[in-house]
């Protein structure tokens, strides 16, 4: 049987940077084939190629047994290639039927538009994977998981025949990446193949066949999955041994830097928090989407500032109304989304490291561009940062290097209290490995660290103390060695709150 997809010796690159190097990757039908890498490896550039944005500068691209050339994302499409990215491609200001509509509906000047048959078919296809979702909903009020089965519903009903994956689970509940894993599979029964990316391991062990694993631009290996097992997997990514992604602990507790008493915020749902963070101490913060841990950060940064309960600082009972006030205090906010409140992609480094020390770095409005060079320097040389310069935009940086990035502009404030929202979501392991040094280091140095992730084994190799969260309260605490069945037991209600 001819493979889906073929491609053979593919090479591309930009300027003297060359991305692919002669890479070679088949996908059969019915078949998940798992593409693993590190960032920068080449994979979004072979994404690329395989759905026409961009042309190779040599090798041959077969799709169906047949040799294409002159690839173009129209083509793509016609010949079945659909590809789900990890941020959806949506007009916001529609709904989720005409969305639908827009990517399957061939239209013309006479074309005459039934809103009951687009609801309709709408419909169908997102109860075909499970979701509940309005049709008539506008795709504003769709948080992102739900804006992610949009997508996987508009590539099932194009007919796909083959079907590309980016991080689709990176901001899905564990509800969603079951139906998620479900529509896989069931499109792996219809002969459809789908091409997995993804840095979750687990995700490739429990749903992929074969994996292939890039790295500098090129194909290090393919094996099936059954054959391989996850340190050989990460040796391949990094090309080198990862025997501790998570560093030990080398910090002793101090003082209580942070008390909560009471908090609660109405509009964003948390309500009756009492938690304490001392310093040099790793606090994770664990929970399911939806849980409340996002809204918990806000509240404390003053983006929704608290109606109910106490913030104690140093001891002292402080109110934080804005984040303004909140760096005043000394705290600082990594977000979770660092494409839109993280990174501002089209700025230097240098601009996004001093964004919010401007006052301080700028004083009087006079600029000092040798001293915003040194800055960014020093931070680029202590957190690692690889990139061409300062002035080098933040959008040429891959994921990892972006995130050390977001975390230079608040560890520039000299903050006592680092927030950290999904630190390492969409970086490779080279780069988590990296993320954790760091976030060891500052807790060793003295800085008290809240740290929200969604990643289990991230949250129990890296706290001090585990804190679950569920409907927008604190129902469980664990002390450092807690167990994995423990934590999801509390985060799904099986649980009330323990003494750590």
């Amino acid at each position: 049987m001819a493979p889906l997809l073929q491609l053979t010796n593919v090479t591309k690159s930009f300027g003297a940077v060359r991305a692919l190097r002669g890479v070679s990757f088949a996908l059969q039908p019915g078949e998940v084939h798992a593409l693993l890498g590190e960032n920068g490896a080449g994979k979004s550039t072979l994404i690329k190629v395989i759905t026409g944005a961009h042309a190779p500068d040599d090798g041959t691209i077969e799709i169906g047994g047949q040799t294409i050339t002159h690839l173009s994302p129209n083509k793509a499409r016609t010949l079945g290639i659909a590809c789900i990215y990890q941020q959806p491609a949506l007009f916001p200001d529609l709904s989720v039927a005409e969305n639908i509509a827009l990517r399957l509906e061939r239209t013309s000047l006479l074309h005459r538009v039934r809103r009951s048959q687009r609801d309709t078919h709408a419909r169908e296809l997102l109860h075909r994977i499970g979701a509940e979702i309005d049709p008539a909903a506008e795709v504003r009020s769709l948080s992102m998981p739900e804006q992610q089965l949009v997508e996987i519903a508009c590539a099932l009903g194009a007919g796909a025949k083959i079907v590309i994956m980016d991080e689709p689970t990176a901001s899905l509940t564990q509800k969603e990446q079951h139906l998620l894993f479900a529509v896989v599979r069931d499109l792996r029964t219809h002969g459809v193949g789908v091409i997995y990316i993804s840095h979750r391991l687990e995700e490739i062990f429990a749903l992929a066949d074969r994996v292939t694993v890039l790295r500098d631009g090129e194909t290090v290996g393919t094996n099936r999955v059954d054959e391989i097992n996850e340190t050989a997997l990460i040796r391949m990514m990094v090309g080198r041994e990862v025997t501790a992604i998570y560093p030990p602990a080398r910090n002793t507790p101090g003082e209580t830097r942070l008390a909560l008493r009471g908090l609660g915020c109405a509009a964003s749902g948390v309500r009756g928090i009492d938690l304490e963070l001392r310093a040099g101490e790793i606090v994770g913060l664990a929970g399911l989407v939806g849980a409340g841990r996002t809204e918990l950060a806000q509240t404390l940064f003053g983006l929704t500032p608290a109606d109910a309960g106490e913030i104690q600082l140093g001891g002292q009972t402080v109110r934080i109304d804005n984040p303004r006030t909140a760096v005043a205090h000394g705290i600082a906010y990594v977000p979770e989304d660092r494409r839109r409140h993280g990174v501002i992609l089209e700025m230097p480094i240098a601009a996004n490291i001093t964004m919010a020390i401007h006052s301080q770095i700028f004083p009087g409005g006079w600029l000092r561009s040798a001293a915003e060079r040194k800055l960014t320097l020093d931070f680029m040389r202590d957190l690692e940062v690889k990139a061409a310069g300062p002035q080098a935009p933040g959008g040429s940086l891959s994921g990892g290097n972006q995130q050390k990035v977001a975390l230079a502009r608040w560890l520039a404030t000299q903050p006592r209290l680092l927030i950290l929202d999904e630190p390492t979501q969409g970086v490779d392991v080279g780069a988590k490995s990296e993320i954790y040094k760091i976030i060891r280091q500052l807790a060793a140095e003295g800085l008290a660290v809240l740290m929200i992730s969604s990643d289990l084994p991230e949250v129990l190799g890296m706290s001090d103390r585990v804190v679950v969260m569920r409907g927008g309260t604190i129902v469980a605490e664990y002390p450092r060695g807690a167990e994995a069945h423990e934590v999801m037991a509390a985060a799904l209600g099986q649980k009330q709150r323990e003494a750590a």
